[in-house]
């Protein structure tokens, strides 16, 4: 496949393509394709062909067709960060399009957190090979905060480099917010030389409002992934913002959020931001095209979140079904069920539902950076210590967000060791963070409530935004076993309950797979369904619980999370102790 998209600068003119009909006729490749026409900008459909030259949209041709099918404009994932599939772009490319994804707009962040820029041209050299338009951007926060310990640093001056190359398309979310309002100078440095190139800046602002909200769009930061409400999200586009609703793994939206593209149809795109291999194979996008449908969205202001509004705001080489566009498109059964039934790109078939997938692919290299030593038992011991709470993570089902629990020590007191331990009668269970890029560390503990696990541990080695490595569990046998499992393998998710421990590895940055997607989605479900066997009929298990646990040491989401230091109490933006002492 030609891939045109990646020679031409997304934000330079669209170059003039026009063709007079007995050219096209010469044109070799020029095909035809029709059916019913959705023209999203215009907000019409009618009956018609699309002729095809040279990977481009040359002739619309009105009229009677025999086909009762629907073409539209190919889909656009606004926010995603490739590794949350477990996939590499290649393959996750190859999964996207069976359910119309066209192209992404991709934050290479989780693996520059691991490799640096090392990660980055390896995300980039592998999304070469795929039929699929990926625009990747430069990651702004590596860390995430300057307390973390992470596999690599990009600085002001490493930010603004990437900046300059032309298969970089924009500043990824910042993150940092608390450094933008507090006019942090490398945060700034990192806005100015976006702004000096050209590039768009993707926003990450859970919660912020007011005059911080305001200073933060001041700085050139136009789009918001993190809206929790309406009355958040209209804040942000009253503003100025392009909100972008959310349907992820573990943080899910779009059904809070949904009016917003009936009310603000120019303002709104739609993301997965992290997104699982088993639920990229179930296809969360066509699914949130029937349920905008059953929620009486107006099919237009629907569909224009899913192309329209993510090829203005970045001015991507996306088509859009016009003439001298690419032809980027699907076809689908009916403009309820979705059902994708072709994808094109550039004018090439990328898949159709009749034709069996053909594999021919090289594994990709492996790429890691990981330190980590086994731990014993011991390590894992929290003494109790004198009078005060203890302070606890709560999580919340579907959300990124947690709260604060304070909790009497006594009720989480092992009388037989004096030390503090999980209880599983109150749903608190221990949480463990280590340092995967040094050896011989020292575990970080805490407790979360929620997971509902009344036996066995859970562990991955995707914690965000460090990835370090990360375990929630009831006892320290299974946390211990569980972390262990992970660090024979240099990464991986894995469960563990009297000594089986089965994991899904990550050989990739700790963070990918080289298997096919098939495999992974497999044993991704085996892995929550130990998961649910083990909450013992608890009534609400987690949606996601590994999604959730790796979010739980993400400390730019509010309100309390845990890294390799320790708890961080995000709204004082700085570390918490454990035990709060009694006033």
């Amino acid at each position: 496949m030609a891939v045109i998209f990646q020679k031409t600068n997304p934000y330079s003119s669209p170059q003039t393509y026009q063709l007079k009909r007995e050219d096209f006729m010469e044109l070799a490749g020029g095909a035809t394709l029709s059916g019913n026409i959705v023209d999203v900008e215009k907000q019409e459909c009618y009956p018609g062909r699309l002729h095809i030259a040279d990977g481009r949209i040359v002739r619309i041709e009105r009229g009677p067709v025999p086909e009762t099918h629907y073409i539209l404009p190919g889909l656009i994932d606004a926010h995603v960060h490739i590794e949350s599939s477990l996939l590499t772009p290649s393959a996750f490319a190859r999964e996207a399009v069976k359910h119309g994804l066209v192209a992404a707009v991709a934050d290479p962040h989780e693996i520059a957190n691991v490799m640096g820029v090392e990660g980055i041209d390896f995300m980039i050299a592998d999304a070469a090979q795929a039929d699929f338009k990926f625009f990747f951007g430069v990651p702004s926060c590596v860390p995430a905060t300057s307390v973390e310990a992470s596999g690599a640093v990009l600085d002001a001056a490493v930010v603004e480099q990437l900046l300059q190359r032309d298969d970089l398309y924009f500043l990824a979310e910042m993150m940092n917010y608390p450094g933008v309002v507090r006019d942090d100078p490398e945060v700034l440095r990192k806005i100015a030389a976006a702004q000096k190139y050209g590039k768009p800046i993707d926003g990450h602002a859970p919660a912020l409002s007011g005059d911080g909200l305001k200073k933060y769009i001041r700085a050139g930061i136009l789009t918001d992934h993190e809206c929790e409400d309406i009355c958040e999200a209209e804040e942000k586009i009253n503003l100025g913002m392009k909100v972008v609703i959310r349907e992820g793994s573990a943080s899910r939206k779009f059904d809070q959020l949904y009016p917003l593209i009936n009310s603000y149809p120019s303002s709104v795109m739609i993301c997965t931001d992290d997104c699982g291999a088993a639920d990229l194979r179930r296809g969360i996008f066509p699914d949130l095209l029937r349920r905008g449908r059953a929620k009486n969205l107006n099919l237009f202001n629907l569909l224009r979140a899913f192309s329209l509004n993510p090829v203005n705001h970045y001015k991507l080489p996306v088509g859009l079904l016009r003439v001298n566009d690419f032809a980027d498109c699907i076809v689908v059964d009916n403009l309820y069920d979705f059902s994708v039934l072709q994808t094109y790109i550039n004018g090439e078939k990328v898949y159709d539902v009749n034709e069996k997938e053909e594999r021919d692919e090289t594994p990709p290299c492996i790429i890691n950076n990981f330190k980590a030593t086994e731990i014993t038992q011991s390590q894992l011991k929290v003494p109790a210590s004198g009078a005060g709470q203890v302070r606890v993570i709560e999580v919340l089902d579907k959300s990124l967000y947690t709260k604060l629990m304070l909790v009497p020590q006594s009720q989480l007191l092992s009388p037989a060791t004096k030390t503090l331990a999980s209880n599983i009668g109150m749903d608190i269970l221990k949480v463990v963070v280590l340092n995967r890029y040094a050896p011989q560390t020292t575990p970080a503990i805490g407790f979360v409530h929620g997971f509902g696990l009344q036996a066995g541990a859970l562990c991955t080695s995707i914690a965000h935004d460090s990835h370090n490595i990360i375990a929630v569990g009831v006892h320290d046998a299974d946390l211990v076993q569980a972390i262990n499992t992970v660090i024979v393998h240099n990464g991986g998710i894995a469960c563990s309950l009297d000594g089986f421990s089965p994991i899904l590895p990550l050989p990739i940055a700790g963070l990918m797979s080289r298997e096919p997607i098939d495999f992974i989605a497999r044993r991704y479900d085996f892995l929550c369904e130990q998961y649910v066997a083990w909450c013992r009929g608890v009534k609400n298990p987690l949606t996601s619980p590994f999604m959730t646990l790796s979010f739980l040491s993400l400390i730019v989401i509010p309100e309390l999370k845990i890294f390799t230091g320790g708890l961080f109490d995000v709204g004082a933006f700085k570390p918490a102790d454990l035990v709060e002492p009694l006033l």
